[in-house]
């Protein structure tokens, strides 16, 4: 049961933004930004950083959102996803994606400067300033919209349907769409 009243039906972060629209339009935004928007990273690939952030902080329902819109824009989809979040060393990617997989993972674990070696082996593995911006900003975006679901203990989707049908809309309109529709986290 949420920690607050919640005068909708919609599960996790997606009930909270329709609650507050004041809050809610501007982190839709900003979610639109990060996930969205032109960059040198896949919409599939941040969804995918967006994933792995989600399940390290043990966030259900923003791991299963965005390991399912990941899933549905990357080429090996939902076995891909479940691999990254098993072990991201052993996951089919490519080494700069595992490289900012492990950005991610060190930006999840605490609020500090990146290591020295893992900016190196990113950098190695080809990733650029922009790659590592937006990983680092992705990443911690996350950990705040995590602890924004998790904090409040937000409902969970009664239909299994959900994920993958919030995918269908994410991959069709991204995140302004809506935004009390359109989870986030």
């Amino acid at each position: 049961m949420p920690h607050i009243a919640i005068d909708n039906d919609l599960p996790g972060i997606s009930g909270l933004l329709a609650q507050r629209p004041d809050t809610g339009a501007p982190l839709g935004d900003l979610a639109n930004a990060l996930l969205r928007a032109p960059s040198s990273l896949s919409p599939g690939e941040r969804e995918l950083i967006a994933a792995y952030v989600s399940e390290r902080n043990a966030t259900e329902f923003c791991s299963a959102s965005h390991s399912a819109f990941a899933a549905a824009q990357l080429t090996g989809g939902e076995e891909l996803v479940r691999a990254v979040l098993a072990d991201p060393a052993t996951a089919p990617v490519g080494e700069k994606m595992r490289a900012l997989l492990r950005v991610a993972g060190e930006v999840q674990s605490a609020a500090r400067p990146l290591s020295d070696e893992t900016v190196a082996a990113a950098r190695a593995a080809g990733a650029d300033d922009t790659d590592l911006h937006d990983t680092v900003l992705i990443a911690a975006a996350f950990c705040m919209y995590n602890r924004y679901v998790s904090a409040l203990a937000t409902e969970l989707p009664a239909d299994s349907g959900h994920y993958a049908r919030s995918a269908q809309r994410i991959v069709a309109h991204g995140y302004r769409s809506g935004h009390a529709q359109v989870p986030v986290s």
